[in-house]
């Protein structure tokens, strides 16, 4: 496993733990280290940075405080999803993944050639975001 690579994985995780980095600013610099996506699993408080060489770095996350909810509920996932895209005053990552958590979102799998996040519930149940398109 090339130590660059668990670098870029660490620095991206902590960049969004500490709000120092964008999920914009992230994704590009993963696919800039030739990162094929990641997933955070919220209940165990696990990232996994997949690398188009098949290869994974699992790192530990930080722990949301919320329980995952046992129903999932889109439409907070989703005004939690717009409140993070716009940065509104006082975001965080922290109280994202809360919200989302208490939503019932157990997890979200990013994947970079899909350009897409499925956030998933405990009951498989899942809501798609895609990445937002840039102006032409």
């Amino acid at each position: 496993m090339n130590a660059k690579w668990q670098t870029i994985a660490h620095q991206c995780l902590d960049g969004a733990e500490s709000g120092t980095m964008t999920f914009p600013q992230i994704v590009a610099t993963l696919l800039e280290h030739g990162f094929d996506g990641y997933t955070i699993d919220l209940r165990l408080g696990t990232a996994t940075y997949y690398l188009r060489t098949g290869e994974a770095i699992e790192l530990e996350a930080a722990k949301s405080a919320t329980p995952v909810a046992e129903r999932f509920d889109a439409a907070v996932v989703k005004e939690a999803i717009r409140e993070a895209q716009a940065l509104v005053p006082g975001y965080t990552y922290k109280g994202f993944c809360a919200k989302i958590s208490g939503a019932g979102c157990a997890g979200y799998i990013v994947s970079f050639p899909g350009r897409r996040v499925l956030y998933y519930g405990r009951t498989a149940e899942t809501h798609t975001e895609h990445f937002p398109t840039a102006p032409t």
